[in-house]
């Protein structure tokens, strides 16, 4: 229900439904604490392995595998269950898991294959609800809030980031990384109480079809669309080559640049302060963004990408990594809405699943490729390849989007020529 009593900016006039409020500001808490186990499971890992860059990469890659192997399923959950009681369960899985990855390291006993088992689990769980969480932001404010509720989700995220590094820089410094684990674990509370408060009576839910119920239906209906095939072939190859920063940032910074935790932790914050400058900017979207939007963007974050991995010092690494950080969000965001907005509702959950597939599913196969390339080559030839990469896939995209421009307007041109061609009615019927 919206709140007609506190008008609020254009930009934050989602915030006027209750039940997006109560889910933002969970997700805040909670994705701060993840981004803390974040940075400290990636220092921990590098500190335990002598700073290798493969062990970071096989780290990602388990973290990242199960979306490629059962987030489709996970969409398929999400059209037929409850969103909210999938995204309860998911959260309560995953504060246990990170509670007994806090109670290894604060006992000092923890090892590495205990890390890439966590990674591992906890992938599992965020196949089912990262899916389930994109699929339900439509639940909370309908289609004409959509595009601001989806850039907003993607600020709060960013502002989670932001906090996040910055903190557990500082606490690993102090405390070392166990206390931050334990507050990661803690933090999966502000969604989990969220979620329950929330009216489940003011939920947008569309109606499900039991004949569409399968993973193969969506995949099908995604054929069937070239605008949506031709984005998502274009964020495959940009997640694929571009967007492995949880390996490319803790390398750079700690075997480029020597960076101690705290300094380690605010590469992650500026990256993120750019991606949160960034889905600010999309906040005042109100409808579809064509598909050209999406592939300038993608155009110009492979140059700022590979920008940065020429970076010579620290500061001018930053200043860098902040305007990836925006071009990277904005370019995610026009994609999503470009496929969001783009999809029938009773295929939303495994078209966004099969769009999670592709953006974080890949990962595996580019941290581990990335990783390879850092152990021969240095840290900066991940960002240096990743940007050309994405550069040359979003050229392409674009040369197609051009190609079927064309081939459109000659269609419509004949069109109307054989249309001209043919005898008018009154010439039809015999009249002057």
């Amino acid at each position: 229900m919206m709140d007609k009593t506190r008008p609020r900016p254009r930009a934050l006039r989602s915030l006027a439904v209750r039940n997006f409020r109560l889910f933002a500001a969970g997700q805040v808490v909670s994705v701060a604490g993840t981004w803390m186990m974040v940075v400290s499971q990636d220092w921990l890992v590098l500190d335990m392995t002598g700073e290798s860059a493969t062990a970071l990469g096989t780290l990602t890659a388990l973290q990242f595998t199960p979306m490629l192997l059962l987030t489709l399923y996970g969409g398929r959950l999400a059209d037929r269950y409850d969103k909210r009681l999938l995204l309860t369960l998911a959260n309560a899985v995953s504060a246990v898991l990170a509670l007994a990855l806090a109670v290894l390291v604060l006992a000092d006993v923890v090892q590495v294959w205990h890390l890439y088992l966590f990674a591992l689990a906890l992938g599992t769980v965020n196949a089912v609800e990262v899916p389930a969480r994109m699929a339900f932001v439509s639940e909370l404010v309908g289609p004409e809030l959509l595009p601001n509720a989806s850039a907003l989700s993607a600020a709060y995220f960013n502002i989670a980031r932001v906090v996040g590094p910055a903190v557990a820089g500082l606490l690993i410094s102090a405390v070392e990384t166990g206390p931050v684990m334990a507050l990661n674990a803690l933090s999966y509370l502000g969604t989990l109480v969220g979620l329950r408060l929330m009216r489940p009576g003011e939920l947008i839910r569309a109606g499900r079809s039991e004949r569409a119920s399968g993973v193969v239906d969506g995949l099908r209906y995604v054929r069937t669309r070239p605008d949506l095939m031709l984005v998502l072939g274009l964020l495959a190859a940009v997640g694929l080559f571009g967007f492995n920063f949880q390996l490319t940032l803790p390398l750079l910074a700690r075997t480029v640049f020597h960076a101690d935790a705290t300094a380690f932790g605010l590469f992650t914050t500026v990256f993120a302060a750019g991606s949160l400058l960034g889905a600010f900017a999309a906040t005042g979207r109100s409808s579809r963004p064509a598909g050209r939007t999406v592939m300038v963007s993608a155009l110009l974050f492979g140059l700022v990408e590979a920008a940065s991995g020429f970076a010579p010092d620290y500061a001018s690494a930053a200043v860098l990594l902040a305007l990836t950080g925006f071009v990277a969000i904005y370019f995610t965001q026009a994609a999503n809405h470009h496929v969001q907005l783009g999809s029938d509702p009773r295929f939303r959950g495994r078209v966004l699943a099969l769009y999670t597939l592709i953006l974080q599913g890949l990962t595996p196969l580019g941290a581990l490729l990335v990783g390879w390339l850092a152990d021969r080559y240095g840290a900066r030839s991940g960002l240096w390849a990743g940007g050309a990469a994405s550069f040359a896939a979003a050229f392409a995209a674009l040369s197609v989007e051009r190609l079927r421009g064309h081939r459109r307007r000659r269609t419509a041109a004949a069109a109307g020529t054989a249309a001209d061609s043919l005898p008018s009615p009154s010439r039809a019927a015999g009249r002057p």
